[in-house]
């Protein structure tokens, strides 16, 4: 028997300006399926989309529901045709419960009975393996309940075909594997769902069917259960690409940064970051996993010099340069004594100085009996700004979360954010244009960034080649600790891998590399430790050699605390 087709689009085509996000796209959606959208960032997956979720209208082309042409001119068109979308950043208001955000907005002939409601909202839960409390406040729900919030609120208004935007990218395993589960109970009912991802094993998983886009045309419809990773790559892409992550073992690692005890708050003078201690290698990824909001933003501005910290200590540890100072286990007082009459001596010969350091990092240095140090070697980085940090001469580079926002300018073009680096080495009134162009050119054809010129504003960019740019300028400070907060979120397979051994080069040269992911499958396969953080506490660390996705998954809700040795 033939699968009746729900919806479909011929000759789809969406401009902007001079640039053509879709053109002329066939798509057909059955009933009862899932079908997964693929393609790299900036080949119009989320444009086209958005065509069918009211939000873009066609310049070209028709779209029909059942058989019958239609027009969408708005999300309540596409409403009344039975279409939701659940966007990836959540659109739900925080002090309603859920029942009150999922009716929020509709049309009831008869005036809102929110016990209805909430018995209407928990039929419609149960009947597709949902586990939701239709009171309980938004701002007590986790990420999964918000999507699953998100989520009843389309199948509320009766949406038939759903469509769901990197449903996973803040997702558990264990959350996945709910999700899944639900939907696959939403396509037994009839439902159709399209899910946009980047996650090729994902899309092996759970879809039925996989469309592919480049460059705003559809490439092919495929069968899942005749696709490959491999395979769904090269049309993805155009060509054959490794999908392999080339793990080493750290050579002579040696600590970079020695982080005890931190404690930061927000401007609400809540928690954020709770007792955290871990140390930093250098030649390693140490990769951090946990629920989006636990507390890594926060870690990593603090490291940087743009959090404010309440106590705790974060050294900064330079490369061993010469012979070791000798300490014979004195007592702190002795040793303090000592230096201040000058007793001890570094490698070049000039008196070691403890100064502005604290007891605690006296301590944990001399303790051993036996460490090199020297005035430049340990430095302590609390309380220090950015520039203070750069002044000192510590090469750390951060790639921000906030691309546009913290990490790059976006109306200023390629060369012009090369010079944020560098505007300072400049004379009064004249800064040095020559080398940032230079640079600009560099990271353009190595990084193979796809823009028309160095002057082009960043903000024109796509995601994957406005990451490129910023990771580009952060390694060229030929840092010694370089940390990148989800450099891949929302990039495509090739953009990622390009990602990945840009990092992997980094930790072989030396580099001690803090990565920020969400994907659990990357973070195993890319780095050597891994971090697991909740409600801005260590929960775990372990070996990703021998970690388990379930095991770090588990960790990334439980609440108690560890520290490092206990890991």
């Amino acid at each position: 028997m033939d699968k009746k087709i729900a919806l479909s689009m011929r000759g789809v085509t969406k401009r902007f300006g001079n640039v053509v996000a879709n053109h002329h796209v066939d798509l057909d959606v059955y009933q009862g399926e899932i079908l997964a959208v693929l393609g790299e960032n900036g080949c119009g997956k989320t444009t086209l989309m958005n065509m069918l979720a009211g939000i873009y209208f066609p310049d070209e082309g028709k779209i029909y529901k059942d058989g019958e042409e239609v027009v969408i001119r708005s999300p309540q068109d596409a409403f009344n045709l039975k279409i939701g979308m659940i966007h990836q950043h959540f659109k739900l208001v925080d002090r309603f419960t859920a029942a009150e955000n999922i009716v929020l907005g509709t049309h009831e002939k008869e005036q809102y009975n929110l016990k209805t409601v909430n018995n209407r909202v928990s039929g419609i839960a149960e009947k597709y393996g949902f586990n939701i409390d239709p009171q309980k406040k938004i701002y007590d729900m986790s990420v999964s309940e918000k999507q699953t919030v998100e989520i009843l609120k389309v199948l509320y208004r009766g949406a038939d075909i759903l469509i769901l935007d990197e449903p996973t990218a803040v997702l558990t395993p264990q959350e996945i594997g709910r999700l899944f589960k639900v939907l696959k109970s939403m396509k037994e009912d009839g439902k159709s769902i399209i899910i946009i991802t980047h996650k090729l094993n994902e899309v092996l998983e759970v879809s039925d069917r996989v469309a592919i886009l480049r460059k705003g045309e559809h490439i092919a419809t495929v069968d899942t259960c005749e696709a490959t990773e491999a395979s769904l790559t090269e049309m993805m892409v155009g060509k054959k690409v490794s999908l392999n992550i080339d793990r080493t073992e750290p050579v002579n690692p040696e600590t970079r940064l020695d982080i005890r005890k931190l404690n930061c708050v927000n401007a609400e003078g809540l928690p954020v970051v709770k007792d955290v201690s871990f140390t930093v290698n250098s030649g390693e990824i140490l990769g951090i996993a946990g629920i989006a909001g636990s507390g890594q933003r926060e870690l990593l501005e603090a490291i940087a010099g743009m959090q404010p910290i309440n106590s705790g200590e974060i050294v900064f540890i330079n490369p061993k340069k010469g012979r070791p100072v000798t300490f014979y286990h004195k007592t702190l007082k002795k040793v303090k004594q000592m230096a201040a009459q000058n007793a001890f001596h570094g490698w070049n010969g000039k008196p070691v100085s403890f100064q502005g350091l604290s007891n605690g990092v006296i301590r944990r240095l001399v303790g051993s009996g036996e460490v090199l140090f020297n005035e430049d070697e340990i430095i302590d980085l609390r309380g220090r700004t950015p520039l203070e940090i750069r002044e000192l001469g510590i090469r750390l580079s951060f790639v921000p979360e906030d691309r546009l926002g913290m990490g790059l300018v976006g109306s200023m073009g390629i060369t012009d954010n090369m010079m944020l680096r560098s505007y300072r080495k400049g004379h009064v009134g004249f800064v040095d244009r020559k080398q940032p162009r230079k640079l600009a050119e560099e990271i353009i054809q190595e990084l193979e960034v796809n823009t028309p010129g160095v002057n082009t504003p960043v903000r024109r960019l796509s995601g994957g080649n406005v990451q490129k740019v910023l990771l580009g300028r952060e390694i060229a400070f030929a840092p010694k600790v370089l940390m990148a907060a989800y450099p891949v979120r929302g990039l495509d397979i090739n953009s990622s891998y390009t990602i990945y051994n840009l990092l992997n080069k980094q930790k072989q040269n030396g580099v001690a590399v803090i990565f920020v992911g969400e994907d659990l499958d990357v973070l195993l396969a890319l780095c050597d430790r891994i971090l697991v953080i909740n409600s801005g506490a260590v929960t775990g660390i372990v070996d990703a050699r021998t970690a388990t996705k379930e095991e770090i998954g588990l960790m990334m809700t439980r609440t108690s605390t560890v520290g490092e040795e206990d890991a």
